[in-house]
């Protein structure tokens, strides 16, 4: 009775509680991905994976009655103690019965559950699956559709041009400045997935060559992925990424790091095997995977054998016995040169390994225990520079590790720990506690010795990889008022050897602070600060040992959404940066308005925006709209504007298209980039078409 009681006063409370779901608002990803990623210095962050599954989840919202802690874990919206608050209330009370008895889940807040609603749903709790045969569901489902895309900058570029004896290279690309993208992908959440994915980098050639290896587009990428069969809780064939445990020895692309986000984001979501459908050339496995339900315990197997691209080079000692060696992986995935085209292939890389992992009853107790071994036909063989010394070097690499989780009251533990084949040693611990219905916490230590070994990990960390790291982070978020939050997160680091570019032992510091403000459904307004502290070598030193010195890095982000009505939205957004390092302080700002447009079948997105730096040091990153499936965060410098007009529309009901100019104009400036990139003048523009027809 009283839980029917709590319905009732949910129902009256909502004057739309007519039907049992609620009514799905076309969503606007640009503050949800803004409150994940704060402003990067990195330019290869893998953010398409994670808008591609994020995606997903909008076009086919997970199940509330049929779901698991993990999956609702990888939306980055709900806090574990609000998970484990969700699956508790659901086994006092039964499964829901409509969208709006969110409100009466302890630790849900009216925010939160704003957040949540667009990627979930209710079904009826007596619906039954599916019962007709694979290839009947295929033909019926309506997540299935075949995507074609076209991108080129207008401007001639130098890898284009003819060679003149001017030219201080020979070098030019192969192929045509056009990119081409093609994908079709028909999927079922819990069910399956099948997929084919194709793509033409600019610069690479579009050839029909089975003598050299080459099948028209440059890379191609295919899975077939199958779910809940008896015992089997999913088989994999074809490209596939695994998710397990905190991401130490197996993390998949679709991770995130230090942002804006200080909760959430800090564990990783336990996923296990994940169909791989995007274009990232190095982040996936190719071969097979399965995972096998014994009670309680879930066993997953593996196994990956895929070409890599890396350059190959003779061995100059004739004692050793391999012929070749190469000193990394080359994971661009750009085959625009002979030299690029060369490299590419040119290593074989096998891994295998398995993973065992047991879930209790209630849910509140999660172990794992993985182990896997790489292979390679060439050794690994680094240059020889100081902060290489503890590297990896040969041809294989074993790992063992375990991962845990546990869930008491209003406190999630979780962690993971490893071994590699050198001996060293990795581990990443935390926690994240409800402290009441208005403050959370989280803490995070992590310790990568110098000599620990991963080529597929991800946890969380400073460092782009899981070596040579201690740290501690401390994230809060407050909610002090119904509209008003305030996030905020101090880490401190160290890094034990040398780095790349930074030639002695160093540590350093972050923190960031942001103060959330909603007032209303139509409008919203935040501000954030963060700053960085991080060792460097001094630049322009000319002595003979290279001097490392502290750079501080600060960066304030204004922004203001506004929709005074269903058809326009209005943002602004206002960002400053400032670099220094015993030396003249840097400084740089981007302002930027959009204006956008919703007329039902017919969408526009507008931005005009100005930035001025000093260098590249204080470049300015924005988030830009951009077609389905694609992510766009540039990177600003210089002095300069930049407009671009996005327009999607439908030609009929099962054929969507958009269509993206972009110009960025550069004031004092005669060329545009370097090397084979360069643009002769002060305006580079693209356009990007795509279109996409729904079987």
């Amino acid at each position: 009775m009283r839980k029917y009681s709590i319905i009732l006063f949910i129902l009256f409370t909502f004057t739309a509680a007519q039907a049992q779901d609620y009514p799905r608002q076309q969503i606007d990803f640009d503050l949800f991905v803004q409150e994940l990623f704060a402003q990067q210095e990195e330019d290869d962050i893998p953010y398409e994976d994670f808008y591609e599954t994020l995606f997903q989840y909008y076009q086919r919202p997970i199940n509330l009655n049929n779901t698991t802690p993990e999956e609702l874990a990888s939306l980055f919206i709900l806090s574990r103690p609000q998970i484990a608050s969700f699956f508790k209330y659901t086994s006092d009370n039964g499964k829901l019965l409509s969208i709006y008895e969110l409100q009466a889940v302890p630790d849900f807040d009216l925010l939160t559950i704003y957040q949540l609603v667009p990627f979930v749903r209710v079904d009826d709790a007596g619906l039954n699956a599916d019962q007709r045969p694979l290839w009947q569901r295929v033909i019926g489902e309506d997540n299935n559709a075949l995507i074609l895309r076209y991108e080129r900058t207008l401007q001639d570029r130098r890898g284009y041009m003819p060679v003149d004896s001017n030219s201080r290279s020979s070098s030019r690309y192969l192929g045509s400045p056009d990119k081409l993208y093609m994908r079709y992908r028909v999927s079922h959440t819990r069910d399956y997935s099948l997929g084919i994915t194709a793509e033409k980098d600019a610069g690479e050639e579009l050839r029909w060559s089975p003598s050299s290896r080459r099948y028209g587009f440059d890379f191609y990428s295919a899975h077939l992925q199958l779910y809940n069969k008896g015992k089997f809780k999913a088989i994999a064939l074809g490209d596939y990424q695994l998710q397990i445990g905190q991401g130490l020895l197996l993390s998949s692309g679709y991770s995130v790091g230090k942002g804006s986000e200080t909760i959430t984001t800090v564990s990783r979501a336990n996923l296990g095997i994940r169909p791989y459908s995007s274009v990232l050339e190095y982040a996936y496995f190719r071969g097979g995977a399965v995972t096998y339900t014994l009670g309680k315990v879930d066993v997953t197997g593996f196994y990956s054998n895929k070409l890599v691209d890396a350059n190959l080079q003779a061995q100059q000692d004739t004692l050793i016995n391999s012929s070749d060696f190469f000193t990394g992986f080359q994971t661009t995935g750009f085959h625009r040169t002979p030299t690029e085209l060369a490299n590419k292939d040119q290593v074989r890389e096998q891994i295998y390994g398995t993973n065992a992992s047991y879930l209790s009853r209630d849910r509140s107790l999660a172990i794992g225990v993985t182990a896997l071994g790489t292979t390679y036909n060439s050794p690994v063989q680094k240059a020889g520079a100081p902060y290489q010394r503890f590297e990896f070097g040969g041809k294989r690499n074993y790992n063992i590790g375990t991962n845990y989780s546990y869930t008491w009251q209003n406190v999630y533990l979780f962690g993971e720990t490893a071994v590699s084949k050198s001996g060293g040693m990795g581990t990443v611990n935390g926690l994240i506690a409800n402290l009441s219905n208005k403050a959370e916490l989280a803490m995070v230590y992590r310790n990568y010795t110098r000599d620990f070994h991963t080529f597929y990990g991800g946890a969380f960390g400073e460092a782009t990889r899981n070596i040579n790291e201690r740290g501690f982070y401390t994230g809060i978020k407050l909610k002090p008022f119904a509209k008003w939050e305030l996030t905020a997160y101090y880490d401190r680091f160290r890094f034990p050897w040398l780095r790349y570019r930074v030639d002695a032992p160093s540590f350093g510091d972050e923190y960031l602070v942001r103060l959330y403000f909603k007032p209303n459904r139509q409008s919203s307004l935040y501000a954030q600060f963060r700053t960085e502290s991080k060792g460097l070598n001094m630049a322009g030193n000319t002595t003979s040992i290279d001097y490392v010195a502290q750079v501080l890095r600060r960066n304030y982000l204004l922004y203001y959404e506004f929709a005074p009505t269903r058809t326009v939205a209005l943002k602004s957004r206002v960002q400053f940066s400032s670099y220094e390092q015993e030396s003249p302080q840097q400084t740089g700002y981007l302002i930027a308005q959009d204006i956008n447009f919703n007329f039902g079948n017919i969408r526009l997105s507008t931005r005009y925006a100005l930035f001025d730096t000093d260098g590249y040091d204080t470049r300015q990153y924005a988030y830009e709209r951009d077609v389905l499936y694609a992510f766009s965060v540039p990177a600003f410098s210089g002095k300069g504007t930049r407009v671009y007009g996005l327009l999607q529309f439908s030609l009929f009901r099962d054929l969507d298209v958009w269509v993206k100019y972009g110009l960025t104009h550069y004031r004092d400036q005669d060329s545009i980039g370097s090397g084979l990139e360069t643009i002769e003048g002060s305006r580079r523009s693209d356009v990007k078409a795509q279109v996409r027809y729904k079987f």
